[in-house]
């Protein structure tokens, strides 16, 4: 009579097989909270530029090959689910340690950016992209770790390979969309690496207490409760130290700061480098970029306030232009776009920005101005801010769309970073927006490293009308603000110099030359 085959020792029953399923799920979802959440970190005071995001994502990528390498080999020779349940947990201590020892380090980061210390930058980058080694190389041993427990017959590999695969791309995209849409914007950045390290680390034990492991599972258990208290005592404060803080939060877009000073507020983003908005209670006008968009109609000959009856703002942010023109333009009907609606909030709360003539859309402002019933007299777009300038608001065609969307007299503003000596992203922005306007003007901000650009829909437009206009200002309004803003404009009037390429919604290279663009200006040693 022929033997029976034994049992393949290694083979799980089918609820070990099916909580080994869900710990590969588990993993995938930590592994993109981990990816999402270090850029979030990293982001907070080096910027969300792509070069950031690529050395994020690079770095992730060989930390995972790195991690399947070492999970299939440790599979091989120790196929052992006390073993897998183990690394599991390691992975999952891991990850909570980010948050507990990066943050010292970001702050000496934040400082050191403030002042512009490129070697203290280059030094706390490389050490907190280190901190994410450990538990992106523990997380990518997982599912080869999986597979090699969950195989008893090889007849099944390529069906079991494919399931885990499937589940674990499942688990990446259920922590990617739960991580950037709900735990970071509501529990912030610090306390999603917690909670997820957390839940992680109860899967790993209790795959441990069914093993009967029972003292390694409490060991485990009491290391995360360990951390978790450090952790909350780590946390207390704010993410950064900059001087004048008095609220901070998250987005799913942005990190938000909003400091105070000399009863001035100024809202910061991200890596903090420029300020985004400011208010007084009293004061309007700031001889900054915002006031520059109040000036555009006067390109236009015989310009009146009266004759600006509506605008639009494109990157309305915490509403710095929109109460300047509910001032100067008390009858224009203001729409504002802002994709972001954590900082409308903050512009609400911190920024006066609850004025009775300004709608706002929160929503991308191409497709808001797209639908918009369009007939704007001025159309203002202060979206840009390199590195972080969108590919899709700097075409040919996308100024096309704003052309449409303009009265007959309507005028285009647009306020563009440069260095010093680096002006090509104003003259490729010139050369695009040539392509489909009449009339393109250029005045550099004085004092600061913001050039305006004005494009007017009217072929008759000119530096002379504005002439003319200025003059009418000062003999019948002497001293008011206009007069004083299209003083500062005149000052800072260039010649509009062509680049020979544009920017196509095809073929929009902004990225490369933001990056130049910000190279230059850290080698030029400027600061804003």
């Amino acid at each position: 009579m022929p033997e029976t085959p034994s049992p393949n020792p290694a083979a799980p029953d089918k609820n070990r097989a099916a909580y080994l399923t869900a710990t590969v799920f588990a993993a995938g979802a930590v592994t993109m909270s981990v990816e999402f959440g270090a850029s979030r970190l990293l982001g907070n005071v080096f910027g969300t530029s792509n070069i950031v995001w690529a050395v994020v994502i690079g770095l992730v990528l060989v930390y995972l090959t790195l991690g399947n390498w070492l999970g299939g080999r440790l599979a091989d020779k120790t196929p052992s689910e006390r073993v897998y349940y183990s690394l599991l947990a390691w992975a999952a201590l891991g990850a909570g340690l980010v948050p507990l020892l990066s943050r010292p380090v970001l702050r000496a980061a934040a400082e050191a950016f403030d002042a512009l210390q490129l070697g203290v930058l280059a030094g706390t980058f490389s050490a907190v992209i280190l901190l994410f080694s450990l538990p992106v190389i523990l997380l990518g041993m997982v599912t080869p770790f999986a597979l090699k427990l969950m195989i008893s017959n090889t007849d099944d590999t390529g069906k079991v390979s494919g399931k885990l695969s499937a589940i674990s791309t499942l688990g990446s995209f259920l922590g990617t969309f739960l991580t950037v849409l709900v735990l970071i914007p509501s529990l912030g950045t610090y306390r999603t690496f917690i909670l997820m390290s957390s839940l992680l680390l109860i899967i790993a034990a209790a795959g441990l207490w069914f093993l009967r492991a029972r003292w390694q599972s409490i060991l485990f258990l009491g290391l995360g409760g360990l951390l978790v208290f450090l952790s909350i005592l780590g946390l207390r404060g704010t993410d950064k130290r900059t001087p004048g803080l008095v609220y901070e939060t998250e987005s799913a877009y942005n990190y938000i700061q909003v400091l105070e000073e000399g009863g001035f507020r100024f809202l910061r983003l991200n890596e903090g480098q420029g300020v985004h908005s400011i208010y007084h209670p009293t004061k309007y006008f700031f001889s900054g970029p915002w006031d520059q968009v109040l000036v555009a109609p006067y390109f236009n000959s015989g310009a009146r306030v009266a004759d600006v009856r509506r605008i639009a703002l494109l990157g309305l942010a915490a509403g710095t232009s929109a109460r300047q023109a509910n001032v100067v333009y008390p009858m224009a009907q203001v729409d504002g776009f802002e994709i972001d609606p954590t900082i409308v909030e903050v512009g609400r709360e911190w920024f006066g920005m609850d004025l009775p003539n300004l709608t706002v859309f929160v929503e991308d402002a191409r497709w808001g101005l797209a639908h918009s019933a369009g007939a704007y007299d001025i159309i203002s777009v202060d979206a840009y801010r390199p590195p972080y300038i969108p590919a899709h608001l700097v075409t040919r065609e996308f100024f096309m769309l704003v052309y449409e969307k303009l009265s007959a007299r309507g005028v285009m503003v647009i306020n563009i970073g440069r260095s010093t000596q680096d002006r090509s992203l104003v003259d490729t922005l010139s050369a695009t927006v040539g392509q489909v306007f009449p009339v393109v003007l250029i005045a550099d901000l004085p004092e600061s490293y913001n050039t305006i650009l004005f494009a007017a829909k009217n072929p008759n437009a000119s530096w002379e009308a504005f002439e003319q206009n200025l003059a009418l200002q000062h003999s019948v309004n002497t001293g008011s603000a206009l007069a004083q803003i299209m003083d500062i404009t005149r000052v800072g009037r260039m010649e509009t110099r062509f680049a020979e390429s544009i920017f196509t919604d095809d073929k929009a290279p902004i990225e490369f030359m933001t990056n130049r663009l910000v190279i230059n200006f850290l080698l030029e040693g400027d600061k804003e």
